[in-house]
């Protein structure tokens, strides 16, 4: 199964300027000119305001055959398993259970359906957690590229050498997934000092790109790499290499399932229409 959401060469197109445009909004901060000697600069509101609506013209986009109902139930309890499991797994050093799935689901699925499953997965388990806030929409485009980034993997390998590349795209996809968070509220951070850190590792408006990016990354190192990211990345790799076979083979059984009854009520259903 190449894959159960489809890409056409126009949603692929949209996918690309929608995480582009995702990828902007993230990095604003970095990108933003200011006059020399200012001290506080307000984010764009109205630009990140258009997250959450370019995310839903994505979806659109990439539904508009029509999701097969078997795909779509299989989305919902994917969705809903990855909401408990978010529930359950997050707030305790970083563990993160909702990755592994969402990755092994991407993998089997295909890249639109892991795109899908990432933006559904993070809004079910925010409206289960009440964690619905600014940060969102910026957390479901990321666990989106999570799910489209394990999709698009090569699929020729196979047994143990997949696992081992699943695993290590999940390390991967963890770290990268806290760089774009930490990205997305340090602003708001002013001030902001670590223990045995002499220096501010505040953002700076005007600051020059490098300058501030350099203090990002520090921040980034010394807040949440050693903790929250690595957690999530051992969480997830060590979940993928021992639940990962039993997952894969169930994804795919149920794939091939979904295919063979689309097969089977295509002709049988003319069959029976003409009788």
């Amino acid at each position: 199964m190449n894959g159960a959401i489809a890409l056409s060469r126009r949603s692929a197109v949209v996918l690309l300027v929608a995480s582009v445009a995702g990828l902007v909004m993230l990095c604003w901060p970095l990108l933003l000119q200011v006059e020399p000697g200012t001290t506080r600069v307000d984010p764009p509101f109205l630009f990140l305001a258009l997250l959450p609506l370019v995310i839903a013209v994505v979806l659109a986009e990439m539904s508009e055959g029509g999701l097969d109902p078997r795909v779509l139930a299989i989305l919902g309890v994917l969705s809903a398993i990855n909401a408990v499991l978010r529930g359950i797994s997050a707030g305790t050093a970083g563990v993160e259970l909702v990755f592994f799935l969402l990755i092994l689901a991407g993998r089997v699925f295909g890249p639109g359906f892991g795109y899908v499953l990432g933006c559904t997965s993070l809004f079910a388990s925010a409206l289960l957690t009440a964690g619905v806030g600014p940060w969102l929409p910026f957390q479901m485009i990321c666990a989106a590229w999570v799910g489209l980034g394990a999709g698009l993997l090569p699929r020729r390998v196979t047994g143990r050498a997949e696992i081992a590349m699943l695993a290590a795209y999940g390390v991967l996809a963890s770290y990268a997934y806290g760089l774009l968070m930490n990205l997305s509220s340090w602003p708001f951070l002013l001030g902001v000092q670590v223990p045995g850190h002499t220096g501010s590792l505040a953002y700076v408006p005007g600051a020059p790109v490098v300058d501030n990016l350099q203090t990002f990354l520090v921040y980034t190192l010394l807040t949440s790499t050693g903790s929250w990211d690595t957690g999530r990345a051992i969480t997830t790799a060590v979940a993928i290499v021992v639940l990962g076979p039993a997952v894969l083979t169930t994804l795919r059984r149920a794939a091939r399932r979904a295919t063979v009854t689309g097969r089977v009520e295509g002709p049988e259903a003319g069959v029976r229409a003409g009788r």
